[in-house]
């Protein structure tokens, strides 16, 4: 459907691999104009980069690699600033850049170090990416949709969606720093709604249990039963696929979702309706 094309430009973060890469193929698809891969491994994020073009379905697609460190202000405001310079808007941003902890420890063992390090990464990554969109975004043109009907619907200036986690609503043993993480995460996402509502910009969240990226094969190794556990308590017995968290946020970008802002959208195939299995 019309309604579910993303045809403006957009910023991946963590999108040489996992959630990241399966989120910008899947705005490549849905017929955006461009789409940056940015991550800070440069050398992957430029094949990604590259290989997005055999999904692309606009005739102008455009696809671009940056090497980004979003913990950093400096990286991240060099970026969002060449994407504007080049492109002239930024209509879309995917905040998926995001790390595990180090071991599963239980609190008292925490090393204060790999804590700050998943933080900078899983939530102040966030809000620093954020503001650059956030910046760019204000100054820019609202953008219109024709419905079905004929009717022209205001979009805004531009839409937001951070991968955070389904352990944004809920806890397991050993991963403090994670855990922190994706609820600082779905904090940001609402509170920023709330800051931007005014200025036509959508924020949103995506959170999802566990998904076949390369995180999850390492989750598998520090935890083997994780792969009985699923099979047991997730109803369809399987992690999600990137694709399917990426069609999620082709979704709460396009003007599909026009009307949905400060969600955290659970993508867990109803783990939730399981949860008295316990890990």
């Amino acid at each position: 459907m019309a309604s579910f094309q993303t045809e403006g430009v957009a910023i991946v973060t963590g999108s040489a691999g996992g959630i990241g890469l399966g989120a910008a193929n899947a705005l490549a698809a849905s017929g955006a104009r461009a789409v940056v891969f940015a991550d800070i491994d440069i050398a992957r994020v430029q094949e990604s980069a590259t290989a997005s073009k055999k999904y692309a379905t606009n005739p102008d697609y455009e696809a671009r690699a940056y090497q980004i460190d979003v913990t950093s202000v400096e990286s991240v405001n060099g970026v969002f600033a060449k994407v504007v310079e080049e492109f002239g808007r930024l209509d879309y941003l995917v905040n998926s850049a995001g790390i595990d902890v180090a071991n599963y420890v239980p609190v008292p063992d925490v090393d204060i170090a790999d804590y700050d390090k998943v933080l900078a990464v899983n939530s102040r990554g966030i809000l620093l990416c954020s503001q650059a969109a956030i910046a760019a975004m204000s100054k820019q043109d609202s953008r219109s949709f024709k419905t079905i009907t004929g009717e022209s619907r205001d979009l805004g200036r531009g839409a937001i969606v951070n991968v955070t986690s389904a352990l944004s609503y809920a806890a397991v043993p050993g991963k403090v720093a994670y855990i922190a993480s994706k609820h600082a995460a779905l904090g940001i996402t609402k509170a920023t709604a709330q800051d931007t509502a005014g200025k036509g910009i959508r924020v949103n969240a995506i959170c999802p249990s566990w998904v076949r990226t390369p995180m999850f094969d390492a989750e598998s190794k520090k935890f083997p039963p994780i792969g009985d556990f699923i099979k047991a308590a997730v109803p369809v017995g399987r992690p999600a696929e990137p694709d399917e968290v990426g069609d999620s946020i082709v979704y709460l970008l396009s003007p599909a979702a026009s009307y949905v802002n400060g969600i955290g959208l659970i993508l867990d195939s109803g783990l939730t309706l399981t949860v008295h299995l316990g890990i």
